[in-house]
């Protein structure tokens, strides 16, 4: 069984940072790529940044290149992705996912390229 559990998530002004956290169990981070999406309301779960576990290949949406950052420990069996810089259209709700798969050869910008979940957490930008 894998589990995801995202974290960190809350309100913060618009040009703020926040970090979230997505602790995974079982074999998530031994193999294949983590992906981070979000969902806003009335819109479908969007593609954010994905990453191999090993952190050699890592693929952002041009709306958020250069003000997210993904990165793992694993020791912890963490994901974070670091957000900074964040703007009102930032608001959602985000999960991660995970897939045992090569990220070469997965379509890891969908929702269709990803086996596990997280509940989510919610990120609200004021501005």
């Amino acid at each position: 069984q894998v589990q995801l559990v995202e974290s960190g998530g809350g309100l913060v002004q618009a040009g703020g940072s926040l970090s979230l956290s997505c602790a995974g169990s079982g074999r998530t981070f031994s193999s294949g790529y983590m992906g981070w999406f979000r969902q806003a309301p009335g819109k479908e779960r969007a593609f954010v940044g994905a990453s191999s576990w090993s952190g050699r290949r890592t693929y952002y949406a041009d709306s958020v290149k250069g003000r997210f950052t993904i990165s793992s420990d694993n020791a912890k069996n963490t994901m974070y992705l670091q957000m900074n810089s964040l703007k009102p259209e930032d608001t959602a709700i985000y999960y991660c996912a995970s897939s045992r798969a090569p990220i070469d050869i997965s379509d890891y910008e969908s929702v269709r390229g990803y086996n596990y979940w997280g509940q989510g957490t919610q990120v609200t930008v004021s501005s």
